[in-house]
């Protein structure tokens, strides 16, 4: 659902014509499938308490990452002190802000969480300006307005669509999820730690699907596993192979062969796509105001983006 906060371009290779293209078709994938994940994900949990599609998940996918890197790479286990920063980032990043988004979108449209996700970069921004001394430029703050004014425009447009019970919960968990990743992107950037991101997203991911299966198991939210519908199995395999698998790959290769500018692209379109084929699969709201709102949103998310890159 969320997109990988930190990893490393490598941009000081030459990209032949064919890579280029191979990398724009990587980008549409990237894309496409990121912003499929939301709706799918609100698929999974129709039936199925969030939390519990979220440990399986995570335990799937983060075991192929660790299988491949420790008997394919021979990876070393990683020291005490990695471990300790590994623990602390699944708590953040897979628990609070990824287990706490699939909670999320069984009471708000999928469109609707993706667009709350999309914020982080504005609370980054913000944690920033609070906490770190950074001094805002004016394309910042007309940013940050832009951000917010958008999302509150389709939060009021929502709100004559007939919601399910909780959404008001369902804001507030998307919100604490997007903070929690904004606070793992900065961590992340001071991360002096040399491991390998992806496999340190495996040990993540499986930490995470332990603690996740706790509080899940704790709170009662769990059901047998042969009781859990055939739909909510096949949206766990789809957001494992392509969610997880398939478009890190595609990721990758678009960010070794296009500009970071282009290769960011995907956290725009993504929002877009969830609403689309929200609507056309789960027929969530499409209405005009929404789509002005979401483009306000985006636009202020880039100012933001493009400000803190100067």
């Amino acid at each position: 659902m969320f997109a990988p906060a930190k990893i490393q371009a490598v941009l000081n290779q030459t990209t032949t014509p064919q890579q280029q293209r191979l990398a724009y078709g990587a980008l549409a994938i990237t894309s496409t499938i990121w912003g499929s994940t939301w709706v799918v994900s609100k698929l999974g949990v129709q039936h199925t308490h969030g939390l519990h599609v979220s440990f399986i998940r995570q335990f799937i996918a983060g075991s192929i990452f660790l299988l491949y890197f420790l008997v394919f790479k021979k990876e070393k286990l990683p020291t005490k002190q990695q471990f300790a920063w590994l623990f602390m980032m699944s708590v953040i990043m897979f628990v609070f802000a990824n287990a706490i988004s699939t909670w999320s979108i069984q009471y708000i449209p999928s469109g609707l969480g993706a667009l709350i996700g999309a914020l982080y970069p504005l609370s980054v921004a913000i944690i920033q300006m609070l906490f770190l001394k950074y001094k805002p430029s004016w394309l910042t703050m007309t940013g940050l307005l832009l951000g917010f004014a958008g999302v509150g425009f389709v939060l009021y447009e929502n709100a004559f669509h007939q919601q399910p019970k909780g959404y008001v919960l369902g804001v507030l968990l998307a919100l604490f999820a997007m903070l929690s990743w904004s606070v793992g992107t900065i961590l992340l950037s001071r991360n002096k730690f040399q491991i390998n991101p992806y496999y340190a997203t495996g040990w993540q991911m499986v930490m995470s699907s332990v603690m996740v299966a706790c509080i899940a198991y704790g709170t009662g939210v769990t059901q047998p596993f042969n009781s859990i519908a055939v739909n909510t199995w096949w949206a766990i395999a789809y957001l494992v192979t392509a969610g997880s698998v398939l478009t890190f790959v595609a990721f990758i290769y678009s960010l070794k062969h296009l500009h970071p500018t282009v290769a960011s692209l995907y956290a725009y379109i993504n929002p877009l796509v969830a609403i689309g084929i929200g609507n056309l699969v789960l027929q969530e709201p499409f209405t005009t105001p929404i789509i002005i709102g979401t483009i306000i949103t985006l636009v202020g998310v880039f100012l933001v983006n493009k400000s803190m890159k100067q």
